[in-house]
């Protein structure tokens, strides 16, 4: 079974980021291929991974649901909803030479996302197996932990920036995975952002008092700043980025 690895936290703290770039370095380490899962209802993974995303799961459901009512969206004869959607759901992944893309996408108009999510998690566990890793960027907060969108993962890593709302939004995290019996083999915290890529001592505090492991600390770097605005896909940074150079130290501390 492939192994997983969720990325989780609080929005804003840069997940995505630290995502795309692990799993590019996985791919370059010959850990390919890789299937990289944008569990997010607001999907940018594909940005910083520089490919574009074919049709999204949240899409995909759209367009069974609309089915005979839209005449754009037909279903062929004698197949049920169920069954073109099994063969269908090919359609949403995004194949790379070293990756394949899976996104979530999002459901139009209102209504609940738990169809969605719950393809989200059969198509994790039904391809888990032909890939020897499974990287999945989750939404932001808590609400995919608490789905139990994905209770079997070999690492949980928690992303904050160097606040203190930041870290206990990833404490909070840690005990719900604890609550709902998740066992992680390994669960750790990389503080992102940091300037000069030290943490001050009430932050280090806060880390201390939520009883999580520091992974790592990833410093500011106005090279990503410069990269979004110019909509240039964040694996182009060079090598000697720091953020590559910090999570770089911390995949190895993983062992990965």
């Amino acid at each position: 079974m492939g192994y997983v690895i969720a990325v989780a936290g609080k929005g804003g703290v840069g997940k995505t980021t630290l995502t795309g770039l692990l799993i590019q370095y996985l791919c370059q380490s010959g850990k390919k291929p890789v299937l990289a899962v944008d569990a997010d209802a607001n999907s940018n993974l594909n940005e910083v991974l520089g490919v574009e995303a074919g049709i999204t799961l949240g899409e995909l459901r759209e367009e069974i649901e609309r089915a005979g009512a839209d005449s754009r969206y037909q279903i062929p004869a004698g197949i049920t909803k169920k069954d073109y959607l099994e063969m269908r759901l090919s359609d949403a992944i995004t194949e790379e030479d070293d990756f394949d893309l899976m996104v979530m996408g999002r459901t139009q108009g209102q209504g609940c996302y738990c169809f969605v999510n719950g393809l989200v998690q059969t198509q994790i566990q039904k391809l888990q197996s032909h890939y020897p890793y499974v990287v999945v960027d989750n939404e932001a907060g808590m609400e995919h932990v608490s789905r139990g969108i994905l209770p079997m993962m070999e690492i949980a890593i928690l992303v904050s920036d160097c606040s203190r709302r930041g870290v206990q939004a990833a404490g909070r995290i840690a005990a719900l995975m604890k609550e709902l019996n998740f066992k992680p083999g390994k669960t750790g915290l990389i503080v992102n952002r940091a300037p000069d890529g030290k943490l001050d001592q009430g932050t280090l505090e806060e880390i201390e008092k939520q009883n999580l492991e520091l992974l790592g600390v990833v410093p500011q770097d106005e090279m990503i700043y410069r990269f979004d605005c110019a909509g240039e896909p964040l694996v182009r940074l060079p090598d000697n980025s720091p953020v590559r150079m910090a999570l770089g130290e911390i995949v190895k501390k993983l062992g990965l």
